[in-house]
Formats: structure tokens, sequence, C-alpha cells
């Protein structure tokens, strides 16, 4: 199946997305009529533009959370995805760092795993004590540790005991309840269509699947036909997830399947800025520019002040109507040096117990596509302390700055 990214170019230009063919994904003249929404309305809550940050282990922790909701352009972010028995402990300190959260985070949504409805029902309580705006479900992480106690996709195999949890958990909080499945345990035993509808009738709020089976892992295509025949099913708004690596796939996410919103994973700690990319190709961006694709597209002036600052001159407004004019930037290496560092500083100062480890797992997706990127992140690799990290990124990027302007070189 084809993504946008490798669509082939030909297609005739002006073509509708068919829904009834739910394997044909839209060209790019297609999704100059389709664009992500610019808001959806889960229960109480405005998420706004309909983009979410999805709920991943090690990654989203409050740091990283408040990294992306400054970067703007991402509607909704959610935590890392929580044990609800942790929740329940009281000397489960692990759990406890996990939902920890500060102001600026909302709108924020707490993801829970576990298969006891009580348990759950408990735990989701706490999170609306603690001022969460939502509380999601977690049916869908595949780690073996995991779907061995029977909880995230591991619960796919009994849908009574989800519907189970469902009403329990809707019955003990008022805050919008959601959940995020998978479309099955492999492609024989796809329940992904059943299990909205039980969602809907439970009182859940929304839904997002997360486009491929239990069995897949995170390997091969997200099959976007199954969100399409998600959103057929139910009246309650539907989120995409799968395989969006680029602005452009958002839109064709939406094209091919009509959903609601669409959530994106692994594709944000490489390229943190594709909230604000999405809600500049969408048309409807009310973040600053910083980076530079335009210039090269063709919409402005790239100019570089004596500092080595980049910023982009643009002759009109873009028009939200054509997404051909609606470019979207690109990041500059002046922009991953500012990235980097606030990232890394963001971490030194939550005095996170793992934060020289966070920065060294953070260091391979930030220096890419940046020359010489392999000896800042050796030397991140082989510093011992957060602070050493940050100095050696730093030092780096300033000799960078100074080879640029023919003041020194780089060996």
């Amino acid at each position: 199946m084809k993504k946008f990214w490798d669509n082939d170019s030909s297609c005739e230009a002006g073509a509708s997305p068919a829904r009834s063919d739910k394997n044909v994904r839209p060209t790019q003249a297609v999704l100059t009529q389709v664009v992500v929404p610019s808001s959806v309305q889960i229960g109480s809550v405005t998420i706004s533009p309909a983009t979410v940050l999805a709920p991943m282990a090690g990654v989203t922790d409050t740091v990283f959370r408040r990294f992306i909701r400054n970067l703007g352009g991402c509607g909704l972010i959610m935590t890392e995805f929580t044990s609800a028995d942790g929740v329940l402990r009281a000397k489960d300190q692990k759990a406890k760092r996990y939902l920890h959260f500060y102001e600026d985070e909302h709108p924020i949504s707490a993801q829970l795993f576990g298969s006891d409805p009580r348990v759950m029902a408990d735990a989701a309580r706490i999170v609306e004590d603690l001022g969460f705006d939502m509380v999601d479900l977690n049916l869908g992480c595949p780690a073996k540790k995991v779907v061995k106690c029977n909880g995230g996709s591991g619960l796919l195999r009994d849908l009574p005991k989800i519907g189970g949890i469902f009403e329990a958990v809707r019955a003990a909080v008022t805050i919008p309840f959601t959940v995020k499945f998978r479309a099955g345990w492999n492609d024989d035993e796809l329940v992904c269509v059943e299990l909205a509808k039980i969602a809907e009738d439970c009182g859940l709020c929304a839904v997002a699947l997360h486009a491929r089976t239990r069995e897949q892992g995170y390997s091969g295509n997200a099959r976007w036909e199954w969100i399409a025949a998600v959103k057929d099913a139910v009246k309650i708004p539907v989120i995409g997830n799968g395989d969006i690596r680029t602005p452009e796939d958002a839109c064709a996410m939406v094209a091919a399947t009509g959903c609601d919103a669409v959530m994106i994973g692994r594709t944000a700690p490489a390229n943190p800025w594709i909230f604000r990319q999405i809600e500049q190709y969408c048309g409807n961006s009310k973040s600053p520019p910083c980076l530079a694709e335009d210039a090269r597209q063709g919409w402005g002036t790239l100019r570089t002040d004596h500092v080595g600052r980049t910023a982009l001159t643009r002759p009109v407004e873009h028009s939200s109507t054509n997404l051909r004019s609606a470019a979207y930037d690109e990041p500059s290496e002046a922009d991953r040096y500012e990235m980097i560092r606030t990232y890394f500083q963001m971490l030194i100062e939550e005095e996170l117990p793992d934060a020289t480890g966070k920065m060294k797992q953070f260091a391979s997706w930030f220096t890419h596509g940046v020359p010489g990127g392999a000896a800042l992140r050796k030397a991140i690799y082989d510093s011992k302390t957060a602070p050493e990290i940050l100095a050696n990124v730093e030092e780096f990027f300033e000799a960078r700055a100074l080879t640029s302007m023919g003041l020194a070189s780089v060996e």
C-alpha cells in the first residue's frame, strides 16, 4: 500500500478521494482540497488544531511534552502510558513521575493501561483529581511484558473484558474518556470496528486507531483503510494514527479516511516541528516561522544576520485554500541548535534522574541532517554528565557558526 510519500506523481490532477476504495491514497493534487481540521471537540474539551502527540514510553515525559507545546501546532499532548496498578500504589515513584505535569500543558490526557475494571476506575478517578483534561485507555502497546499481563494490545482478544473496563471507567469520571487501540491481534483477528462500536455504546468520547495489528508491531505499512472503516462505523470523533511523516501525509490520511484528527508518534522525536509544519501547510498557522523551506520553494527571501540567525521575508500571505502555496518551513542549522540547547536545558532544570540518558537517547534524532553531526553524537555519548553534554552542544554549533562566517575552520 502506498503512502503520500511514495505515490506516483503522474496520477491525474483534480481527482477526488474515493471513500469506497480504501486502498487508494490521494495524490498531492487531491490534497489541495483536504486539510487537517482546525479543531475537534472531544467531550467538553476542544482540541485545536486537531493534532495529537501520541503517548510514547520513554519519550513523552513532561519535558518533551512542554517542548512540543512550546514549538506550537499541537492540539493535545498525552503522558507516557502508565500502569493503573502503579497509580494506586503509594510508593510507585515512576507512576507519580509519569503523571506529573504543569499548567502550561493543558489540554493534556493521561493514558493508563491495565486489565482490572475496578483498578482502572480507581486510577481514572485519581487522574481526574490531579487535574487532567482527559483519560485514555491503552489497548495498543505490543510489548511482551505488557501483553503477558493482559494489558495493552493483549486485551484485544477479550472484547467483553474491554467492555467491562469501558463501563467502569466511564462511570468513575466526568472528564472525557477515550481509547487508543490497534486494529486487532493479527490480520485474521481484526476487531477495530467492533471495538469502536463498543466504545461508542459505553459512552467514550473518541477513539484513536493505530492502523497496525499487534503482530505487526511497528513494522510494515499502517492500513489507513481500517481507520476509514472505523470512521464509517461510529459517530464519535476518530483519531487516525500511523505512518504520518510529513504534513502531506497528515492531509492524505484525512482525505483517505475522513478522520477527525491525526495522531503523531515516532516522527515527533525526529522532527519536533511536525505539528507546526502541519499547521502551516494547512494555512492555519498561529506559530511564528522558524525555518527555511519557504525560501527554497520561492515563497520568500532567506536572510542571515551577522550572528548567523536565519529569517524568512515573505512577500505575500499564504492562501489557506491552496496547499501548493501553503508551504511549510524546514529547520535550519540554527533552528536545530536552538532546539537541542532548549530541550537539554529543560531536562537539566527539571532535575530528572535520567537526564543524561535522555540527552543521549535524543541525540541521534535531534542531530539528524546536521553536517558533522556524527562528531557531535560521539561527544554526547562520551560525556558523563548533563552539563557536559550541553557544553559540547554549544561548543559544536558555535564552532560551526564561526566557520560559516569564515572566522574558523571545522576539522
